[in-house]
């Protein structure tokens, strides 16, 4: 009998959308970076391609440590952040509340929603000239190219939160009596929360992609400046260890807004 039940939990991985063990979910990530990591370890040790251009592991590793030792290193990383959530927090600030009001009333759509699809489609870097005209070679500038990048996707996703609340529950506020601007606080918002807050995690991914990005701006700080100056000394280990650094930043601000989306929303799969 343990046999059979054994294997009908290994079918079960190869269902659609059935939900797994925590064992076996944390069995794909692990698998998925142990061969990632053999592939790098193939490359590199058995010189398949030139350590110049892909340095070892053990390498890369030790200059992650050494660069992580450095009081410098540790203020080019509060730079960067500093860069990722002002750009994030105003396309918040401003996107969010274009959003609602797009995916509220029909009119704000026709005169929002086209707009932002039209230049959520042109790169955040073709902006770069006209920012320095307008706003200088500071950190004004900087701040501006991840806004742009993040601002018109912030209005988008979050008109589509606002235009997914069920036309039931507002029928049923307006019987109850609520006006226009009740329905909107007290139904439309709060049942929107959830998704929302999945918009912004999404969004503080943007954010973070376009940070190098936005260090091309005159830059001689940041990660993104690091890894640019990097480049042009062909140093390789402080090109991967600005790319980890960058990724594994991001991942803990991703970790952090599942774990509060969680904990505010228990109810929510």
């Amino acid at each position: 009998m343990e046999w059979r039940q054994e294997r009908r939990n290994n079918w079960r991985l190869l269902r659609i959308r059935e939900d797994i063990s925590k064992q076996w979910y944390f069995t794909g990530v692990a698998v998925a970076f142990l061969v990632l990591l053999g592939v790098w370890i193939g490359l590199s040790y058995f010189k398949f391609v030139d350590e110049v251009f892909l340095p070892s592991p053990l390498s890369v590793i030790q200059a992650l440590f050494l660069s992580l030792l450095s009081v410098e290193y540790w203020k080019e990383i509060g730079i960067s952040v500093y860069r990722v959530f002002m750009g994030f927090l105003l396309s918040c600030l401003l996107g969010i509340p274009l959003g609602i009001l797009a995916g509220t009333f029909k009119f704000a759509e026709s005169f929002v929603v086209p707009i932002s699809e039209f230049f959520r489609y042109m790169p955040a870097a073709a902006f770069i000239p006209l920012i320095m005209v307008w706003a200088g070679i500071g950190e004004t500038a900087k701040i501006l190219v991840i806004f742009i990048g993040c601002f018109f996707q912030v209005v988008l996703m979050v008109a589509d939160n606002a235009n997914q609340v069920h036309k039931d529950l507002l029928y049923a506020s307006y019987t109850l009596g609520a006006n226009r601007w009740q329905v909107i606080s007290r139904v439309i918002i709060p049942a929107m929360l959830p998704q929302l807050m999945t918009t912004m995690r999404l969004i503080m991914g943007w954010a973070w992609t376009y940070l190098v990005v936005a260090e091309l701006v005159a830059a001689n700080s940041g990660l993104g400046y690091t890894i640019m100056k990097a480049q042009r000394f062909l140093d390789t280990n402080s090109i991967f260890v600005g790319i980890i650094v960058i990724g594994l930043l991001g991942l803990i601000i991703d970790r952090c807004f599942a774990i509060i989306n969680k904990k505010l929303f228990p109810w929510v799969e």
